[in-house]
């Protein structure tokens, strides 16, 4: 199967979506980061020494969705109708998980990406000073709905356990 980023001389190119029908898109994609049980009880407790580290991060995300065609080369600009960031507080890490919604012509799925990406190093930058063993981990695309294919990731994160990489097709897509 050919590349669909690059011509038939090796450049890379922009993909052409003129003639792809517009349609309703979404994508949830999620992310983990991992941290010592004392900094999840200082989050709790509102004593880290920046701020708001939930809220710092759920704006970012949000804000860097919005941009993603600027931070990804190649990446449509994308008329954004909804995004939305969740931070889930586990005993050992915080669950991300981002939504994006659009009508066009490609899917959403690396607005969703970006969101989560984003927010989880915000985390880390709120809390670097209490906790530099924090790993991000586990980013990726739960499920994508609208253009010719949707997806839906076999398991379903949660707050107890890092979401599985698992992702099957489900069917075609509106």
């Amino acid at each position: 199967m050919p590349f669909s980023h690059i011509d038939e001389t090796g450049r890379l190119t922009m993909v052409d979506v003129g003639e792809k029908p517009i349609t309703d898109r979404t994508a949830t994609a999620s992310g983990v980061v991992l941290m010592r049980p004392e900094t999840l009880a200082a989050i709790r407790a509102r004593t880290t020494p920046k701020g708001d580290p939930l809220e710092t991060a759920r704006l970012a995300g949000i804000m860097a969705a919005k941009q993603t065609d600027r931070l990804i080369p190649l990446c449509h600009t994308l008329p954004l109708a909804y995004v939305n960031v969740e931070l889930t507080l586990a005993a050992n890490h915080i669950l991300i998980t981002a939504t994006a919604r659009a009508r066009a012509s490609t899917g959403v799925e690396m607005e969703a990406l970006t969101a989560v990406s984003v927010a989880a190093l915000t985390l880390f930058d709120m809390c670097k000073a209490i906790d530099r063993t924090m790993r991000i981990t586990d980013i990726q695309v739960r499920s994508k709905t609208g253009g010719a294919s949707d997806w839906l990731a076999s398991g379903t994160p949660t707050s107890d356990a890092p979401p599985s990489p698992d992702m099957t097709p489900s069917g075609a897509g509106t």
